[in-house]
């Protein structure tokens, strides 16, 4: 009996002492080692052209996986397709995502394309409901109890709200689909990290301790989210290193939150490293200036930040591409930054300045510039001119403007919320990725009670 007990205390030191070599804890060590299978969602919610980024972001982080060892089979994607075959694009079927990357589209799955990239296919993706799948490749997460899952997902958004190609996801309606993944009890830990104006808003006061699931979003919850990696000719503000490559004018080649999380772990030993320590490198390196950037946020349970990378993304090849070295060390300083909101504007000014002028092309572009500059101007001013009807004019900004503290959903009611957009876009029109910022003052007039009728009296007389 004492032998046994010996060689037991003996081996746990050898043990022991093989993980500190590793550079891990034995905790760690034994975690890593229940792991289940590795699951992954990856979502680019938005298309045209204009918004390359998403989609870039989207297959970069395939390759990530793919390299760390996650299969085909438990990896799925939602993106609309429509950019490396795109008429625009200078380099046919190639997608990239930083100035010197290598193709990055190049075997990524096309699970759902199209019109299949929308919130209730990717509602019954999460919840392994294949009944309720309609088009795509029909497959789902199909997890177990022991498997991790990590979600990614890059878009425009607005407050409490992610968009998608047709309609959005509702923060809430997230909410609820992950606390029903938690209560199938079919996943060990869950991570999202997600890319887009506002991003905080979606978790923020909504989603409690205890699911098991770690995020971190891009911004705060009354703050947008930037793209980078945008080059433009005759720029007022020339990068201090290198743009992207010329020929992508006008265009951002991912987003900022997202590029920094990717292109970290390109270089990192995910063994050995952790979500954390990947928050507190991403963090920095978006608000680096905040002029051009925003706040990385953490919610969920945070005990799951001391996770090794690995456990989510795989185990990245220790031959790194040396174009990913070069691109970390040059984006903290060097690349030009957009907030997605701009990100329109600046395509279409950049394809302004560079078409010759007096050409059919000059004069569309000109007209499109014109015609979005005036949308955006009508939809401030119809919003501004409700809040006058509803509040006053002594009191309205301050109404619609209001953020609410630090744990405190956007809304109380989030069937108002969705009832007065529904009203508002009736008689205003379709809040677009710039339109969507306003949804604050929406939440904010439901907020104050103001009943339906009066809502639709006041959106009918706004916007006759």
């Amino acid at each position: 009996m004492i032998f046994r007990y010996n060689i037991c205390i003996v081996f746990l030191v050898v043990l022991s002492i093989w993980a500190s070599i590793e550079g891990r804890s034995i905790s760690r060590f034994l975690t890593e080692e229940s792991v289940g299978t590795k699951w992954a969602v990856l979502v680019a919610g938005s298309n045209g052209w204009w918004n390359y980024r998403h989609q870039a972001d989207v297959c970069h982080a395939y390759q990530i996986l793919k390299k760390g060892g996650l299969k085909d089979e438990n990896i799925i994607v939602f993106m609309y397709d429509d950019i490396a075959n795109n008429t625009n694009n200078p380099r046919p079927g190639v997608i990239i995502n930083n100035p010197h990357g290598q193709d990055v589209y190049n075997g990524v799955p096309k699970d759902y394309v199209g019109e299949d990239v929308n919130a209730d296919n990717f509602y019954n993706v999460i919840l392994a409901n294949k009944s309720g799948i309609v088009g795509g490749s029909g497959k789902v997460l199909n997890s177990g109890p022991n498997d991790h899952i990590f979600i990614s997902y890059t878009d425009h958004g607005g407050p409490g709200i992610v968009s998608m190609p047709t309609g959005v996801v509702y923060a809430n309606d997230l909410i609820n689909v992950l606390k029903k993944k938690h209560a199938s009890g079919t996943y060990s830990k869950l991570v999202f990290y997600l890319e887009a104006c506002e991003s905080g808003s979606m978790f923020d006061g909504l989603l409690p301790e205890g699911l098991n699931i770690y995020v971190t979003t891009a911004s705060k919850p009354d703050e947008n989210s930037w793209g980078t990696y945008c080059g433009t000719s005759g720029a007022a503000e020339p990068c201090l290193v290198e743009c992207s490559p010329p020929e992508f004018n006008g265009v951002c080649l991912g987003d900022l939150y997202s590029v920094a999380w990717m292109e970290d772990s390109d270089v990192q030993d995910r063994h050995s490293d952790s979500l954390e320590g990947q928050y507190s490198r991403v963090a920095n390196r978006t608000a680096a200036n905040l002029t051009h950037g925003s706040h990385v946020m953490q919610y969920g349970d945070m005990v799951l930040s001391s996770d090794a990378l690995s456990e989510y993304m795989g185990v990245a090849s220790s031959n790194h591409s040396h174009a990913s070295v070069n691109a970390m060390s040059l984006s903290k300083s060097s690349s030009r930054n957009v907030d997605q909101r701009s990100a329109e504007i600046f395509y279409l000014f950049s394809k302004y300045q560079d078409s010759p002028e007096g050409s059919d092309e000059h004069l569309y572009i000109r007209a499109r510039l014109i015609e979005t500059i005036s949308q955006r101007s009508q939809v401030d001013n119809s919003v501004k001119h409700l809040g006058e009807l509803l509040f006053g004019v002594e009191k309205s900004n301050e109404i619609l403007q209001n953020v609410r503290p630090a744990g405190q959903p956007l809304v109380d009611n989030w069937d108002c919320l969705k009832s007065y957009i529904k009203t508002f876009e009736a008689h205003c029109g379709k809040l677009t990725s710039y339109g969507k910022k306003h949804i604050r003052g929406i939440a904010n007039i439901c907020n104050a009670g103001i009943e339906s009728g009066k809502m639709a009296d006041a959106t009918a007389q706004v916007c006759p």
